[in-house]
């Protein structure tokens, strides 16, 4: 089959591989249809070879149709439409069954002392396979995977796999009151897609903060408020505050993560890990890593007093500073974690059937076979092209 593979920083290759095959009784396999380009695997394309191998198979927002099932499942059957979560969780441990299934205990990748396995990422969450293929193997295939209808095009249900999930989970960590206010820094697809969930649930204010014009115009449409960053600078704090009765929002979620803009120094430490070899990278950035942080000191800063900040962006530092004081002084409650898909598909299907309140059939910029991913995984990188979100049919 032909699947995207990586071969080293800002080098992924479409390339001829096995196909998978069933390991295990609850195997099933997946011919992938739609399968997306998420912000997180830029971090595999610039930052995170040390814990990648050539070859190493990315992507983790597949959907598709049941090829095969392996004699244990009962649930499912060839043909039957499905979407796969990025969490590989069972389904049936306490974690899973505690709603955590980012957390996943017969996933988890004790080895390097972390949550569940991911599909398509790394060995630090289990080296588990990709969905940027034409097939994916899908364990517990009574428990993970998503039966969807046919009929709807895959753009109704191929976020489900992550984006929704993500950004409502985001939204539910911030706890905005009824009719409250929330700040949205970042308006990448989980940002955008947050501001959206924010709007449906009832925030009477939503404010959108990038510094992409794109972006901007995009969130603006659907009734989001926007703050150019790039205009308003140090100030924007201020800005926001002006319009919040002198407080700030309710809630900040931070959509932006270890991205580097505005930290010239944390960017070059950043960039020094990919030039090491892979044993010392990986010792660095497990003990002494750090992130840039401005959208979350931002974050912290423009909250108001006894608000919550609410993380979507991945942070990987081990050695992150973080103004304690600020955060003690202004009460705030911070929550954070890779989302936990399984956990919210209830909340979110009636939302991807008829009337498409959350606007997913056009939320994707780009449409484009899987073979044109090395260079869609570039444009995304440099934000070019009104770039948002890139969708990959192989």
């Amino acid at each position: 089959m032909k699947a995207l593979t990586w071969h080293g920083k800002r080098d992924v290759r479409v390339d001829t591989v096995p196909d998978p095959v069933i390991e295990d009784p609850a195997d099933v396999i997946v011919k992938i249809t739609t399968t997306g380009l998420c912000g997180s695997d830029l971090h595999l394309y610039e930052l995170l070879g040390a814990y990648l191998d050539p070859g190493d198979i990315l992507g983790h927002e597949p959907m598709g149709v049941v090829e095969e099932t392996g004699p244990g499942v009962t649930s499912l059957a060839p043909g039957d439409r499905v979407v796969v979560p990025f969490n590989v969780s069972c389904g049936t441990c306490r974690m899973c069954g505690e709603g955590l299934h980012s957390q996943c205990e017969t996933t988890q990748v004790t080895a390097y002392g972390k949550g569940a396995s991911l599909f398509g990422y790394t060995k630090m969450y289990g080296q588990v396979p990709g969905g940027q293929a034409e097939y994916l193997r899908v364990p517990f295939g009574d428990h993970l995977p998503v039966k969807v209808p046919h009929g709807p095009p895959d753009d109704r249900f191929v976020y489900l796999s992550d984006v929704l999930p993500t950004a409502w989970q985001a939204v539910e960590y911030a706890a905005v009151p009824p009719g409250g206010s929330v700040a949205v820094l970042g308006l990448g697809p989980i940002g955008d897609m947050c501001a959206r969930i924010a709007l449906h649930r009832g925030a009477g204010q939503v404010f959108g903060v990038d510094l992409v014009p794109e972006r901007l115009e995009r969130a603006k449409a659907r009734g989001v408020r926007v703050f150019d960053l790039e205009s308003y600078g140090d100030k924007l704090a201020d800005a926001i505050r002006d319009v919040t009765d002198g407080r700030g929002p309710d809630a900040v979620i931070d959509a932006v993560g270890m991205e580097a803009h505005g930290s010239p120094s944390a960017k070059g430490a950043q960039q020094l890990t990919t030039l090491l070899p892979d044993a010392l990278a990986t010792r660095m950035m497990e003990r002494a890593g750090v992130d840039p942080l401005p959208a979350l000191r931002l974050a912290i800063d423009l909250v108001r007093r006894g608000g919550t900040v609410s993380l979507s962006g991945v942070y990987g530092g081990m050695a992150d500073p973080l103004p304690l004081l600020k955060m003690f002084d202004k009460q705030i409650q911070l929550r954070m974690g890779q989302a936990n898909v399984r956990r919210w598909i209830d909340d979110l299907l009636p939302l991807v059937g008829d009337g498409d309140p959350l606007g997913v059939e056009d939320f994707a910029t780009h449409r484009l076979p899987l073979s044109e991913a090395p260079g869609a995984y570039e444009m995304f990188q440099k934000k070019r092209d009104g770039a948002v979100k890139v969708l990959f049919q192989p």
